[in-house]
């Protein structure tokens, strides 16, 4: 059985591999990776390496073919962008003849408001349309994207938000790598959607298990949309970036992170990494 991660490269796509590589022979394990010689290192421990760019529908053709198995690791950029790299990377499963397809989605694509939402919904449609057997990974919000605040609350500042009384399932990368890796090499998964969410906690509750983690006194600083987009402005965030990050903050406020489940045990066979050690994981890399 021949499994393929495309973006294997990338921050999740390089934990799924490792965690491929700790659990199943490395001659069924294939990556597709725009840029080759940066996966020299997966070549040196036996990993297959194909060349596949979403914006170059003919690669994707030869990098899927003989593929039983394909991880879809959805790709950076704006909506519409995204939905035509998907769009040609499920035509191109389609026509090596793949058996399965998993895809990193988000929580509650279908019905969510989320501004990164339509991707995801066109991206399952699509999938859904071909007829070949699915899991969806619908993942909720990395710890990682609060590197930022961690650091700020080590240099003294407050935890800033709008995002008001919203909940988020954070988790760690790692734990929906490992997650996306026990789907792809697993049995059972057909057409099935996991919601992945770790505990449900607001900003308030998170920069309390921040503080406690890291001895400090977090006040939160509740703001407007428009006060936040200037307070990250003055810290230093790119223009190009400011609505992305209200859009985030609306959307927490506004529930579509709040999906309470159970899917992450389950494929884990484990609960989620718990908090107080994500934090000092972010505390050692980002601090």
């Amino acid at each position: 059985m021949k499994m393929l991660v495309t973006g294997a490269t990338g921050k999740l796509g390089s934990k799924v591999v490792k965690k491929l590589l700790a659990t199943v022979p490395v001659e069924n394990i294939a990556v597709s990776v725009r840029n080759p010689e940066k996966a020299e290192y997966l070549r040196a421990q036996g990993v297959e390496i194909r060349r596949g760019d979403f914006d170059e529908p003919a690669s994707l053709d030869e990098a899927f073919a003989g593929i039983d198995r394909l991880l879809l690791i959805s790709a950076d950029g704006d909506n519409e962008t995204r939905i035509r790299q998907h769009t040609q990377a499920v035509a191109a499963a389609v026509k090596a003849n793949v058996r399965f397809i998993a895809y990193t989605s988000l929580v509650n694509a279908q019905e969510s408001d989320l501004f990164l939402a339509p991707t995801h919904k066109a991206t399952e449609q699509a999938i859904m349309d071909t007829g070949i057997p699915y899991a969806f990974l619908r993942n909720n919000w990395y710890f990682e994207n609060e590197a930022a605040s961690i650091q700020g609350v080590l240099a003294g500042a407050p935890w800033v938000t709008s995002a008001g009384d919203g909940k988020v399932g954070w988790a760690l990368q790692q734990d929906y790598a490992e997650a996306a890796a026990a789907v792809l090499s697993g049995e059972g998964h057909e057409n099935k959607m996991y919601e992945l969410s770790g505990p449900l906690l607001s900003q308030e509750e998170i920069a309390a298990e921040v503080g406690k983690a890291l001895g400090k006194d977090v006040q939160v600083q509740q703001v407007d949309d428009q006060a936040y987009a200037g307070i990250m402005k003055e810290a230093g965030v790119p223009d190009f970036l400011l609505p992305m990050l209200v859009d985030i903050q609306k959307g927490i406020r506004d529930g579509a992170l709040e999906v309470a489940s159970d899917d992450f045990e389950r494929l884990l066979g484990r609960p989620v990494t718990p908090l107080r050690e994500e934090i000092n994981q972010l505390k050692t890399v980002y601090g």
